[in-house]
């Protein structure tokens, strides 16, 4: 198994490429899914349900069936608070807003939507959420976001944040889903809905204003007094996403030296460059999708860009361009715990499985508890609204932290944040993050990693996430000998979802995509790039294996 680069990869996306905008909005309200047919179900991956109106996997049908599942959720829980609802710029996210908001206000549940209909980011949803709910007992809020994520432009998205203001866990999406998929069985019989026009106009329908609460309470969380006076030069490209209008109103509250590159919303997405696959993917940690800002880089003295719903980050420095997003994690990291003095000295470092061992040798070098959890930001909401976590990240470049004080920021991916931080770390160490990455692994160790991803279809995904610790029979990895097989993360003890196997130098994981139809193997080795190599080959043996059995 190789991962295999398409010809237009890192290339301007060509007019064949592009989506069908009007066809695709018509599919979401003419498609019927068939329930019978799995592909067409609701179902939540990492990040909720994702699909397309093209292929009948993502519709008004499926909206309206998870928007009452998730009524019905409110209810048993007498969560009676007001719901936060965001979209993001896909061409998909307004008509299910829209949908939803017919069942939400049937139901009589109280909405806020975003003044002047705004785009809104995943993390100023959870951050509306925490704010509403601070000191409360009851009444409590909760919120959704519809977005796909950084999933290609035909794609739309729905995911549910309960009141910790996080990505619900699977043991409320199992619910919703199940729940769901009966709506869709039975016709959508004892869904609720008003017209959409009576919607927007009742009693429960509110206004909220998301980016002044967003951006206002920024300071709490980065020290812009240090950028501003270290006159940082910052570059940003949001994607086309939903922090568009944040990035201005940033720089302006803030007074930065902040230039927007481009503020162009278009739902095909057709400025982007292509990603690995061929796709249009606005994933701000490819360097194939990143070509624009990366070309940018001497422009600025540090630039970042955020995907779609703006919950990822990319981080462009000019003496690297794009750090990989282990890399500026490890960074974030170190400087983060060196430099809030106000955090509990019992805070620890949330990682996934996947992140780089060189966040474990940098958290021993602190002192501070390692918490590694599986693939999935819903692992680390607890311990961020706690503040038993400082820090909680993603090797797929999602992260949050606390604020300045120790207290909770946001428990969902806040791609803005860690960015910003990148200026905060540009300014005050007089280094951009990838020179601070090069001295670090001068101190503790420099890995080499990599990742290969392959079509996997259902039956093979599954097979993956089922394989176990006992099935795995070696006992040596590349030359060296196995210190730990797991198919539970250490930090709390749940399912990887696939296999995780460790040596003194290196280590592999092997796990289906919970959002796309695809299988990856994550590998590192602090012994170079043959050492790389050869773990890469013998976990590739291993997952063949796993997939290819009856």
């Amino acid at each position: 198994m190789t991962t295999l680069i398409s010809p237009l990869a890192g290339k301007p996306a060509p007019r064949s490429l592009l989506v069908d905008v009007p066809r695709l909005v018509t599919g979401y309200y003419t498609g019927l899914p068939d329930p019978t047919v799995q592909s067409q179900r609701v179902a939540f991956g990492t990040s909720g349900h994702r699909g397309s109106s093209l292929d009948l996997s993502f519709n008004e049908q499926h909206v309206l069936a998870i928007t009452q599942a998730i009524c019905q959720y409110r209810q048993s829980q007498e969560i009676t608070g007001p719901l936060f609802l965001g979209i993001d710029t896909h061409a998909l996210s307004q008509p299910a807003c829209s949908t939803a908001l017919e069942v939400l206000a049937a139901n009589g549940v109280d909405v806020m939507l975003a003044t002047n209909d705004d785009y809104t980011p995943t993390p100023a949803v959870s951050h509306a959420i925490l704010a509403y709910n601070r000191g409360r007992t009851s009444g409590l809020a909760d919120g959704i976001v519809v977005t796909p994520s950084h999933n290609p432009p035909d794609n739309g998205g729905f995911k549910y944040n309960p009141p910790n203001g996080g990505p619900a866990g699977s043991d409320i999406t199992g619910g919703i889903e199940a729940a769901a998929n009966r709506f869709l069985e039975t016709s959508l019989t004892g869904v609720k809905r008003m017209s959409y026009a009576q919607a927007l106009h009742a009693a429960t329908t509110h206004r909220h204003d998301f980016v002044d609460a967003y951006v206002a309470d920024l300071g709490n969380v980065i020290d812009f007094d240090v950028i501003r006076d270290s006159k940082v030069r910052i570059g940003v490209d949001p994607l086309g996403g939903a922090g568009v209008h944040y990035w201005a109103r940033i720089a302006e509250h803030y007074r930065l030296d902040l230039t927007v590159v481009s503020d162009l919303v278009d739902p095909t997405f057709g400025f982007m460059s292509v990603d690995w696959d061929g796709k249009i993917r606005m994933d701000p940690s490819s360097p194939y999708a990143m070509q624009r800002l990366q070309g940018m880089k001497d422009r600025f003295d540090i630039a970042f860009a955020c995907d779609t719903d703006h919950d990822r980050h990319g981080i462009v420095t000019p003496t690297f361009g794009l750090m990989p997003p282990n890399h500026y994690l490890t960074v974030a990291i170190d400087y983060l715990f060196r430099n809030r003095n106000s955090w509990s000295e019992h805070a620890g470092i949330g990682k996934t499985v996947v992140s780089t061992s060189l966040i474990d040798r940098v958290a021993t070098r602190l002192g501070r508890k390692l918490f590694e959890v599986p693939v999935g930001f819903k692992w680390f909401s607890a311990g961020l609204l706690d503040g038993s976590l400082g820090f909680g990240g993603e090797e797929s470049a999602g992260a949050s932290f606390l604020r300045r004080d120790g207290k909770v920021w946001t428990t969902d991916k806040d791609g803005l944040v860690p960015a910003l931080l990148a200026a905060e770390i540009t300014a005050r160490c007089g280094q951009d993050p990838a020179q601070v990455y090069a001295e670090l692994v001068q101190q503790l160790g420099e890995p080499v990693a990599d990742r290969v991803e392959a079509p996997a279809n259902a039956a093979q995904k599954k097979q993956l996430a089922a394989l176990k610790s006992a099935d795995i029979t070696a006992h040596e990895l590349a030359g060296e000998t196995i210190t730990a097989v797991l198919d539970r993360a250490p930090g709390n003890n749940a399912a990887i979802g696939g296999i995780k196997i460790t040596t003194q130098n290196g280590w592999f994981a092997a796990r289906p995509s919970g959002t796309e139809d695809i299988y990856k193997i994550y590998a590192e080795s602090f012994n170079e790039h043959d050492h790389l190599q050869r773990i890469l080959k013998e976990a590739q043996a291993i997952v063949d294996k796993a997939i290819s059995s009856p």
